[in-house]
């Protein structure tokens, strides 16, 4: 029987790279993306989309009403997105308070609905410098927790965690992955703006492939 998985999709590289690599690995897929307010929603047309012509089950859920509570992310709320590399002091205004424990906890929930044994999202070593929650010791926490909140033991699972986005896109690349179809700026204007932390990452990692991006930029 094939192992069920659930992975957390935001539609961004990283995850649509986590996503194939689980197909990759032979598993059966259950796509979780999360509205949660960012101001970047246009990755989730990305993540639909893909997901359509993979023909795997998605499922979109709005979180918005919990930004009622987490205040104070360049990425949600009404505070300009810092332009610079993700380890710039100033990538910290991009942090959501608390966002990967509350998205892996609605995603274990939906993992012991559908039988699946683990739920992959897409932390990398290129995170730990301003997201705490993506950190190797965050996550090893997080997969004991969730293997005894309930009866069916869960385990998180994060593919690339020791690797950084550069490594990353070389998996994705020799997997003939089509880069067109994930969305990564913080921005949610019509083109990627080329600036910000995440741009700057991503951009850094096709050069550092000898790759151009597909994505068109301002």
């Amino acid at each position: 029987m094939t192992e069920k998985v659930v992975v957390i999709y935001s539609g961004g590289m990283d995850s649509f790279t986590v996503l194939n690599r689980a197909l990759r690995d032979g598993k059966e897929v259950y796509a979780l993306t999360f509205d949660y307010g960012q101001k970047h929603v246009k990755e989730i047309d990305y993540a639909r989309a893909v997901c359509q012509e993979l023909n795997i089950e998605h499922k979109v859920i709005d979180i918005t009403a919990i930004n009622q509570l987490l205040a104070g992310s360049s990425l949600t709320d009404d505070i300009e997105i810092p332009e610079g590399h993700y380890e710039e002091e100033s990538m910290k205004s991009t942090v959501v308070p608390n966002r990967n424990m509350i998205l892996l906890s609605l995603a274990v929930g939906y993992a012991v609905s559908k039988e699946a044994s683990q739920v992959y999202y897409g932390a990398h070593s290129g995170d730990h410098a301003i997201y705490p929650d993506c950190r190797p010791e965050f996550v090893q926490k997080m997969s004991d927790v969730c293997q005894i909140a309930n009866y069916e033991p869960v385990t998180i699972y994060c593919p690339y965690l020791d690797n950084d986005k550069i490594e990353i896109l070389t998996d994705g690349l020799k997997m003939g992955l089509d880069y067109g179809k994930s969305w990564t700026c913080y921005n949610g204007r019509e083109e990627a703006c080329g600036k910000c932390g995440a741009c700057q990452e991503r951009l850094e990692a096709f050069e550092k492939n000898n790759v151009t991006d597909p994505l068109p930029y301002e």
